[in-house]
């Protein structure tokens, strides 16, 4: 990793998915990388984005390996109970909004809460969160998407809420909401083809080093996985 120094630490969330089984496989390969921590919902201690104290038990039970250099939150969801994003406002639904921002906003809100403590304040160390272009407004051009668009347009604000905040204690840390691409997995099967499709380590790879690429700013930075700016 970029100027961490010769060893580091590395975190990630939603460590059983796609995208974050992938970005565990790519870090271990890393001999600079001591610890890969892995932490999901069948993590032991189980880390739920709907339960801030399973949040608190999982950073306070990994925090013994920190301080981390990387810390990458790969959690979301596009489908939820069933029921995908909706394409008109005909389609919406208040339950099916709320879940939808309380796993894609309030429950990674959350572990910016508990995990930025955790984030190398001493060198440069980077708090990654996966994002999805569908939220930023600036690119919006084909509507619909509700739910999922608004809540991740909502994580975007709120990763840069706390990448303001965290910089004036931590000033060589980075904060980066990443687009991974069109990534063959069990979010995307239902919309495109997967030999469309990056594959899951290609992706990780990518966003690993668009993310050692980055430069430290006054807050966060919105990227896609070939380190191309997103418009927020």
């Amino acid at each position: 990793m970029k100027n961490s120094g010769s060893t580091y630490s590395a975190l990630v969330i939603g460590a059983t998915g796609s995208i974050g089984s992938a970005f565990v496989r790519v870090l271990k390969r890393d001999t600079s990388c001591l610890h890969v921590i892995e932490l999901s919902r069948q993590s032991v201690p189980a880390l739920n984005l709907e339960s801030e104290q399973s949040i608190a038990e999982a950073a306070q039970s990994v925090a013994q390996y920190g301080p981390f250099a990387r810390i990458i939150d790969a959690t979301g969801a596009l489908t939820l109970d069933g029921q995908g994003p909706e394409k008109s406002l005909s389609a919406l639904n208040a339950d099916h909004m709320m879940r939808s921002f309380q796993i894609n906003a309030i429950g990674p809100a959350l572990v910016m809460k508990h995990f930025i403590p955790l984030l190398d304040g001493k060198s440069r160390a980077i708090y990654a969160k996966l994002s999805a272009r569908v939220g930023s407004i600036g690119d919006n051009k084909k509507g619909g998407w509700y739910g999922y668009r608004s809540s991740k347009a909502a994580l975007n604000m709120l990763l840069q809420c706390a990448a303001i905040e965290t910089l004036r204690k931590k000033p060589e840390a980075l904060f980066v909401a990443l687009q991974p691409g069109t990534v063959a997995s069990a979010l995307t099967t239902p919309f495109v083809r997967q030999e469309d499709c990056l594959t899951p380590e290609d992706a990780a790879c990518a966003m690993l080093r668009a993310m050692d690429a980055l430069k430290v700013t006054a807050g966060a930075q919105f990227i896609d996985y070939a380190g191309q700016p997103i418009p927020w």
